[in-house]
């Protein structure tokens, strides 16, 4: 049975989409763009977008009651291939933080992102 996530500590989603979905053994979260879900506001740095983005897609893991160490598999979109080197030490530092394995991840260049914010980042998580 599919349960659709949905938390306060992420932003709501901007379209017919939702946060995320719970499959039961595996969590599928949607792309978590660097939205503050308190204030609206996107940070201008790279950096600080990538942060956001993961502490949101956390969050939505969250909702279903697994941690960033469930976390198996991730997709980093990024507006320029330039910040590779500033994603990945955030990157490496939040899971670093949490104790977590790194999961497989793949990042890949996009022409624009919605908000045109610089970072997008989706995850999958399995329940163990």
């Amino acid at each position: 049975m599919t349960q659709v996530l949905h938390t306060d500590q992420a932003p709501a989603a901007i379209g017919p989409y939702v946060q995320g979905v719970d499959l039961g053994n595996m969590v599928l979260t949607s792309g978590q763009i660097p939205v503050n879900p308190v204030t609206g506001e996107v940070p201008e740095a790279i950096a600080e977008q990538a942060r956001q983005s993961l502490e949101n897609v956390k969050a939505v893991v969250a909702s279903s009651g697994l941690s960033v160490s469930d976390i198996v598999k991730m997709t980093v979109f990024v507006k320029d291939l330039n910040d590779f080197v500033a994603v990945n030490e955030v990157y490496g530092q939040f899971f670093d933080e949490h104790n977590a394995p790194y999961p497989a991840r793949s990042c890949v260049e996009v022409a624009r992102l919605p908000k045109d914010v610089k970072i997008e980042i989706e995850a999958i998580a399995v329940r163990k």
